[in-house]
């Protein structure tokens, strides 16, 4: 059996201003609208759109999950989430001199994290093995569904 992730939901007193948010820092497009709802998604169609749905409780607590965005850039792409409306959200990261990333906040006050530029620490290997196990699981009889349109 196959699942793809379809889209995630983010709830949101103001599905247009935090889409609008998250749009122009990812510089993802804006694909659906409708009456409390909006949709953007990559430009290149890779990956699973962000679906921002209107509610009318606010955010509370912290968030059970979060985005981990990896910049070409990133003092750059802090600088722009701030300019954008996000916030430097302190969660101790700073006592500890291996932490490399910046915790932010959008204007819902959704916790993100900007990682440092470039690339993780990872073995080559043990990705290209982990690929070849994804492409030959999908090709041994793992194929979508035909009556499901996935995007």
């Amino acid at each position: 059996m196959r699942i793809t992730v379809d889209a995630l939901l983010i709830d949101t007193p103001d599905p247009d201003a935090l889409a609008m948010f998250w749009e122009d820092l990812l510089g993802w497009v804006r694909t659906f609208e409708d009456e409390g709802e909006v949709m953007i998604a990559p430009r290149d169609g890779q990956g699973f759109p962000l679906l921002f749905v209107e509610v009318d409780d606010a955010k509370a607590g912290k968030n059970r999950l979060h985005f981990d965005l990896r910049p070409d850039d990133q003092a750059a792409a802090i600088a722009k989430a701030i300019d954008l409306g996000a916030t430097r959200v302190d969660i101790g990261q700073h006592e500890d001199p291996h932490v490399t990333w910046e915790v932010l906040a959008d204007p819902d006050g959704n916790e993100f994290c900007i990682l440092s530029d470039g690339t993780p620490d990872a073995d080559p290997d043990l990705i290209a093995e982990a690929r070849a196990k994804l492409d030959a699981a999908h090709t041994h009889g793992h194929e979508a569904d035909p009556d499901h349109d996935h995007g």
